[in-house]
């Protein structure tokens, strides 16, 4: 059948699954919305308040269905406007399709009127991208981007389409969905040196990242541990990949993760790592942080091996069935000294933890988990906030935190929490600061609009939190700019302009209260919570310091 550039792009979105699209449309996109338009029954499509929010949109509908999320924008402004969230996206390895319009190639690089080189522009921060400049090679432009956004290592692509193209006619067939493209198989020398490490060690520990959720490999993980008798942490990205009541399990670890989970780290004999990318706020001064160790590292990227840490073992291959492999070559052991070591740094770090007479960040987490069923998705923004829920909440089911890890995005939450939505239709719940709302709050139109049920919890200190906790511990209690004290600003006012219900809460009762009421309206909501500036996230690690600095309370 002949159909127009813009009816291809539709169909071929439609075969490779999407069901739903975020954008915002413009002039260089305008047939492609006039094909929304007649495939309206087949694809939904969530107008948001900017691209930004569309983009944002996309990763959190990515990141808690494990599909390819889609976000669509213009030319020019708009398409720039998707580069922050494309970033977000590339940085955690989230499979993303953006699609952007541009100017008939006739007009390419004539400064033309909303004329940019998205292509050149994001070319740093996606898989791939392409410019389409051939309607006969449209389609299977599309879906080679949906092929290597999947495959691998996860990505955002970008497919940048001229007007001239959308507009064009030519033939069209559906094909059936491409399998991702294989990844090699882990070579098995390397699986048996690795088998050998484990077996020699006495104080093994598991660190899971990221790569362990997209990779599915949550139940190997726990397995391997049981057998081998060792601990899991995680990396802030690998949250949710092992439930939080396996009883190896001791949270996250890294600059603001667990005490427990970083000690052990810090005193394994051996590290095995599925799926991260050992960042700097995970590991600190690199020569501390491998000083006690041999370090087995596993990933589907082959990049990763050795670029940050150099491992004894490096492993590339899928984790799932790499880990399967290896269980099946390491016999059952037992570490009883080491056990004993890890239970002291547990009762160490629940010795640490101070009680309040007033509503602290950790209590309106605990409320906010009483209250959300164990499938509710729990996104964030970017901040202390951010922080406070990933040491505190308990996930038990994969693909329910959402946050921006590598890029560590404020205003990421609300278009993702959006997406989460879409894609899930399971409870929302959004913590989020008053720093990070304010930044993209925007998007409350688009909740309203679709009624999407989001809760917002804003942990509201009137300070940038983090960056004012950085100046009292390093920068001599210079404020500089980190004060917002946007008191006269009313997030409850605010949430009933754009039509959505606003609480707030200074105790504990009144946040249940509130919650309670948010449940059952059944519409988005906003919860403006009292939290001191003075609060802090701890434990922590000096930038650049290691373990021996590790700082567990103010002064220390």
């Amino acid at each position: 059948m002949k159909l127009s550039g813009s009816q291809i792009i539709i169909e071929v979105l439609i075969e490779q699954g999407c069901d739903c699209i975020f954008g915002y449309p413009g002039g260089q996109v305008i047939n492609i919305y006039d094909a929304l338009y007649e495939y309206q029954d087949r694809i939904k499509h969530v107008l948001t308040a900017h691209e930004q929010g569309a983009s944002h949109a996309a990763d959190g509908y990515a990141r808690s269905t494990g599909k390819t999320g889609v976000c669509l924008a213009t030319s020019g402004p708009g398409a720039t406007n998707l580069v922050t969230g494309i970033a977000t996206a590339y940085l955690d390895s989230v499979p993303m399709v953006a699609i952007t319009g541009n100017v008939p190639c006739s007009l390419l690089g004539r400064d033309s009127f909303q004329e940019v080189d998205i292509c050149g522009i994001t070319m740093p921060i996606t898989k791939h991208n392409y410019i389409v400049k051939d309607i006969n090679e449209l389609a299977d432009t599309l879906r080679e981007a949906f092929l290597i956004a999947r495959s691998g290592r996860p990505g955002p692509v970008l497919v940048d389409i001229p007007k001239n193209v959308q507009v064009a006619v030519t033939e069209f067939t559906n094909k059936p969905v491409a399998s991702p493209l294989p990844v090699p198989e882990a070579d098995e020398k390397l699986l048996a040196e690795a088998a050998e490490l484990i077996a020699e060690s006495k104080k093994p520990y598991i660190y899971a990242g990221g790569g362990a959720i997209s990779g599915d490999a949550g139940k190997e993980i726990e397995k391997l541990a049981e057998l081998t008798d060792a601990y899991i942490g995680c990396s802030m990205m690998g949250i949710s990949s092992v439930p939080y009541n396996n009883p190896r399990f001791l949270g996250m670890q890294g600059m603001h993760g667990h005490y427990a989970s970083s000690m052990a780290q810090a005193e394994a004999d051996l590290i095995i790592c599925a799926g991260a990318r050992f960042s700097d706020r995970a590991t600190g001064k690199k020569d501390v942080y491998t000083r006690n160790c041999r370090i087995i590292h596993i990933d589907i990227d082959a990049a990763e091996i050795d670029k940050n840490i150099t491992s004894d073992v490096g492993i590339t291959g899928d984790i799932k069935s790499t880990l399967a492999k290896l269980i099946s070559m390491v016999a059952k052991k037992s570490n009883p000294e080491w056990k004993e070591q890890v239970e002291k740094f547990r009762a160490e770090e629940a010795a640490s933890l101070t009680k309040s007479d007033r509503m602290t960040p950790y209590d309106i987490v605990d409320t906010v988990n009483d209250k959300m069923p164990e499938n509710a998705v729990i996104v964030t923004d970017v901040g202390q906030h951010q922080m406070w829920v990933a040491q505190r909440y308990r996930f038990s089911q994969p693909r329910k935190f959402i946050s921006s890890g590598g890029l560590g995005t404020m205003g990421f939450g609300l278009g993702a929490a959006i997406g989460s939505y879409e894609g899930t239709k399971d409870p929302v719940i959004l913590f989020t600061g008053d720093g990070s709302f304010g930044m993209n709050l925007n998007e409350l139109a688009t909740a309203v609009s679709f009624d999407i049920p989001v809760i917002i919890v804003v942990m509201n200190n009137h300070v940038l939190g983090m960056v004012k906790q950085w100046q009292t511990l390093f920068f001599d209690k210079h404020y500089s700019n980190t004060i917002l004290d946007k008191r006269q600003t009313k997030f409850t006012k605010i949430a009933e302009a754009f039509g959505a219900l606003g609480f707030s809460a200074a105790t504990t009762e009144e946040l249940s209260k509130a919650l309670d009421e948010a449940i059952a309206s059944k519409r988005p909501c906003v919860i403006d919570c009292a939290v001191d500036e003075n609060e802090f996230v701890l434990p922590m690690l000096p930038p650049g310091g290691c373990i021996d600095n590790i700082i567990t309370h103010i002064g220390g």
